[in-house]
């Protein structure tokens, strides 16, 4: 696995220049056919999704192909093998609704601070990026229906394996800095984020793509909106130019092509807040299928998660020769603290070595050294645990959306 991110020597700050076009977007019409390797086979009735040539999609390279429109491009799992941070053009796209802008011109492209502040303004693209310091994060962006697939039962949604989320290195500015220039009432507490996604489709024509944060949480100084991600523009269909950065949650709060911040006294009452990506308010997000009058709450922190890169089902391994088993793993909602390995599906573990640290947000590297003495087939569980002393539980967890799911991943080797 690559664990340095080569395109950090850009600089991180160069100005994006022109206008980003999709032309007409006629990504049905282009080469679909499928790759040698990367499909993935969820387990279902026609569960298998085939890895589409490179260039399928503008500006995307290999990617399995979850619809059409709006976009639903997986990030193929022999990616997440090669590289710590995820390559532009395989990062994996979430749109909702399927006419969203194919071209932005951002000469005039402008973000609109208002609401709840004493001194609401709008600020061009070149000016954000002249006007404050830029930072640089590590960070995941993560459907919150990632591996929805591998859900028991089923529910409706995309049927994501487990590539419905990167690893990339962000540079922007922080939010607090746009609402410090702002001057926020004390009468506000929730801050709007709206984008050029609109409604229709799928969707109710009223329901503009609008997230809610609390104050708090939008004024961390972690929060931010960036501009660049690995040292470059964004990819159109990752939200160019402008995307909000909310690491330890969800991405659907993770506004692409975002145009208006608003702060408001409320938490939001809008279709994407008050019927759409909802969690129960249990402890882990999770109810029993048919359960009844369960109280819902919208989604937020992410879960630890941990993965093989080195090995994978079927794999071979040399009897008695020390193998070093590697992969990823990142805390979610707060910090990676351990990665702990287990060699005979469960009954015992042992605490793997962590790779360099990126920062309390992004994936990070594990690796343990494992000598397997006797012929069979073995079962390789990891499972990790973060800093708020939350831990991979062995199945995941059940709710209606399907959102969430960490449970532990397994691999079976064969050793001979």
């Amino acid at each position: 696995m690559q664990t340095d991110n080569p395109l950090l020597a850009s600089g991180g700050r160069g100005m994006m220049i022109g206008a980003a076009s999709l032309g007409a977007l006629t990504i049905a019409a282009r080469n679909a056919a499928a790759a040698e390797s990367g499909s993935v086979t969820l387990p279902f009735a026609k569960g298998k999704r085939e890895v589409l040539a490179a260039g399928t999609f503008p500006q995307k390279g290999e990617m399995i192909l979850q619809r059409t429109r709006a976009p639903l491009l997986e990030t193929p799992w022999p990616v997440f093998q090669h590289h710590l941070f995820t390559p532009n053009d395989q990062a994996y796209v979430r749109w909702h609704m399927a006419d969203f802008p194919t071209s932005i011109d951002t000469s005039t492209y402008k973000i609109r601070v208002s609401g709840k502040v004493k001194k609401p303004f709008e600020i061009s693209l070149e000016d954000l990026v002249k006007a404050f310091p830029a930072k640089r994060m590590a960070a995941i962006n993560q459907c919150s229906g990632n591996s929805r697939g591998f859900i028991d039962p089923r529910v409706p949604g995309a049927q994501w394996g487990n590539g419905a989320m990167y690893n990339a290195m962000w540079t922007g500015v922080p939010l607090s800095r746009l609402l410090e220039r702002a001057g926020i009432d004390p009468n506000g507490t929730h801050v709007a984020f709206r984008s050029l996604e609109q409604g229709g489709g799928l969707y109710p024509a009223s329901a503009t793509f609008e997230k809610v944060l609390p104050i708090k949480r939008a004024n961390d100084g972690e929060v931010m909106i960036a501009y660049q991600m690995n040292g470059e523009n964004l990819p159109l269909l990752n939200g160019y130019p402008i995307r909000l950065i909310v690491p330890g949650w969800y991405s659907t709060y993770w506004v692409k092509m975002l145009t208006e911040i608003e702060v408001m006294d409320h938490p939001g009452t809008g279709f994407w807040m008050a019927v759409a990506y909802k969690i129960p308010d249990t402890p882990t997000g999770e109810m029993t299928p048919g359960q009844k009058g369960v109280k819902m709450v919208p989604i937020n922190k992410m879960k630890p998660r941990s993965f093989f890169t080195s090995v994978e089902n079927g794999t071979k391994l040399p009897r008695g020769k020390t193998t070093t088993l590697t992969g990823f793993a990142f805390g979610g909602g707060s910090a990676l603290k351990t990665v702990q390995v287990s060699l005979n599906g469960g009954k015992t573990w042992r605490t793997a070595m962590l790779g360099k640290n990126y920062g309390a947000y992004g994936f990070r590297q594990w690796h343990i050294k494992a000598a397997l003495g006797k012929p069979g087939t073995y079962r390789l569980m990891v499972k990790a645990t973060n800093a708020a002393g939350h831990v991979q539980p062995p199945v995941a967890g059940w709710n209606p959306g399907g959102f969430m799911y960490n449970g532990i991943e397994h691999v079976d080797v064969t050793v001979a």
